[in-house]
């Protein structure tokens, strides 16, 4: 028989100011759960809560540790604490006594991720959004091998100028989609496409590299842009801490709808508050109709409702129909992954705090 010797790891609590809903557990949660290779932290607070964004209210989590938030690791094991009266998940770390002649294989240390990392991880650093003409002043490739104009994956390809000091690998990258505020018709920023990777060979004005990796094809006048290795991949899903009110503006791959795990752009970014982590609730914007029995004392109780008094319109309440995660942010705009969705989820859909 197996014996489990279980040691309490206590997190930090210290709370956290979050919105003060009530924390719902879900009808049947369960009491503890082993952690295991393919886990996800909005999986696991899926398990136990009804909502999955007050995962840092149970945890009684603050903020710096919302930003760099404890590892999760297979092995370890969740559970579910009701002694002070209200919810609190916990972690224990469980090491287990097997059986003579038993073999035991080590677990596989790597920490989970919040959400699925083989459906984000494109985004994490590419493609990119162009802000403040970003591209205008990137490195550009001049020049390719025997003249070349299609240039592939292993060809000898000139930069204009290329400082030791800028680093050694990097994107090729081609301006494509303005992406344009729904209601005030700003230009928030260009996406640009993705091409492929380069890697420096000889620094200088020109510059030579090599394309290491091509994903379309490439040519000259494309531009570089440096790897980043500081994108974030293990962060907290929580509600952002003040209201938000945002548009989806682009549904990635150039579909007319989205469901679960899509990948979308909102009208919202780090200027506005947004980051990485926060989840929103995707609204359908409530229809506008006419009212088929209009009265006089109807439009004489909605007289501040210029629509309703003039033209016996009403515009009927917008309704929730999915969840999404934010997990890159830009200035003013942010790539999000649809967790959850009851309806299709179509572009200009509202995002709001849930």
């Amino acid at each position: 028989m197996f014996r489990h010797i279980i040691t309490l790891l206590m997190f930090c609590c210290i709370s956290f100011s979050v919105q003060a809903e009530e924390v719902l557990l879900k009808r049947e949660h369960p009491d503890r759960h082993v952690v295991v290779k393919g886990d996800t932290l909005w999986g696991i607070s899926g398990k136990f809560l009804n909502d999955p964004w007050q995962w840092p209210k149970v945890w009684q989590l603050n903020r710096s540790q919302i930003k760099n938030p404890h590892l999760i690791y297979p092995g370890d094991v969740v559970f579910l604490d009701m002694s002070s009266g209200s919810p609190k998940l916990k972690l224990l770390s469980e090491s287990v006594t097997l059986q003579p002649g038993a073999i035991e294989e080590p677990l596989d240390k790597v920490a989970i991720s919040t959400i699925p990392l083989s459906i984000i991880a494109p985004f994490l650093n590419q493609p990119l959004i162009i802000e403040n003409n970003q591209l205008d002043h990137s490195p550009r490739i001049l020049a390719a091998q025997d003249d070349r104009v299609i240039l592939s994956s292993g060809t000898r390809v000139y930069i204009d100028k290329v400082e030791e000091s800028d680093g050694l690998n990097w994107f090729i990258y081609r301006p494509a989609e303005s992406l344009i505020d729904p209601d005030s018709k700003e230009v928030l920023g260009i996406e640009a496409t993705y091409l492929g990777d380069v890697k420096i060979t000889k620094y200088g004005e020109p510059a030579s590299a090599n394309i290491a990796k091509i994903k379309e094809e490439i040519f000259i006048k494309d531009r570089l842009v440096p790897t980043s290795d500081d994108i974030a991949v293990n962060f907290v899903p929580h509600a952002p801490d003040a209201a938000i009110a945002g548009r989806i503006i682009n549904i990635y791959g150039g579909l007319a709808e989205a469901g679960p795990q899509s990948i979308i752009t909102i009208n919202k970014g780090a200027s506005d508050g947004i980051e990485v982590g926060h989840v929103l609730a995707i609204n359908r914007f409530g229809r506008v109709i006419k009212d088929p029995e209009p009265s006089k004392e109807k439009n004489v109780e909605r007289s501040a409702d210029k629509l309703a008094l003039e033209t016996g319109m009403v515009k009927l309440p917008d309704e929730r129909v999915g969840l999404l995660m934010v997990f890159r942010v830009f200035n003013r705009v942010s790539y999000a992954l649809v967790m959850q969705a009851t309806q299709p989820i179509n572009k200009l859909d509202s995002v709001t705090t849930p």
